[in-house]
């Protein structure tokens, strides 16, 4: 089996593209969606809160992701913390699913910062989606409803386009004109031999 990893910054595009290969037939493992799932485990949360405190509760005593996004977004050491903290739970998470996968040709694992959590050791080849810094800061606040400024903050947290690409297998750029399908189709060719 092969491990494609499918990373890219935020609002570039990646999601889309992870369906597109799901809907090929390919299994995708959605890291980002997978992580935050854990902020629900009652472990994680008295660990968080012993890290961060009471404030990252909303009233229900569940974590406020926006709370939460806000501490780790603009605190490097707050970010780094978090994700000591998150990162092996996905890693196993990973390895469990990848054996209910073990069927497939090539799976993807979609994660954003494939490269800067060192989830990159876990494929074997890397698709990065590029697009243009002020198409994806727009993607995003439509997305997200957030400010131009937390994106920016966001973004800053993450590797650049060219960072990704130079380390990376596939390259697509996703620009709002751009034809990707037939890109995705290539690769999924080349992948299911």
């Amino acid at each position: 089996m092969i491990k494609l990893g499918l990373t890219g910054g935020i609002g570039s595009g990646k999601s889309t593209v992870a369906k597109v290969f799901q809907e090929l037939g390919v299994p995708v493992y959605y890291a980002d969606i997978e992580a935050k799932k854990f902020l629900n485990d009652s472990n994680v949360i008295h660990k968080l809160l012993d890290l961060f405190g009471n404030e990252i509760l909303d009233h229900d005593h569940k974590i406020n992701k926006a709370a939460l996004a806000a501490i780790v977004f603009t605190d490097e050491n707050a970010l780094a913390k978090l994700n000591a903290l998150i990162h092996p739970l996905l890693e196993m998470d990973f390895l469990a699913w990848l054996k209910q996968n073990a069927e497939a040709k090539y799976i993807v694992k979609e994660a954003a910062i494939l490269f800067e959590a060192g989830f990159d050791k876990s494929v074997d080849k890397v698709l990065t989606i590029s697009a243009p810094l002020e198409e994806r800061i727009s993607r995003v606040i439509n997305r997200d409803e957030v400010s131009r400024q937390q994106v920016i903050d966001r973004i800053t947290k993450q590797w650049s386009d060219e960072q990704r690409e130079a380390k990376s297998d596939y390259i697509i750029r996703n620009a709002d004109n751009d034809m990707i399908l037939e890109k995705i189709l290539e690769i999924n060719k080349e992948l299911s031999l």
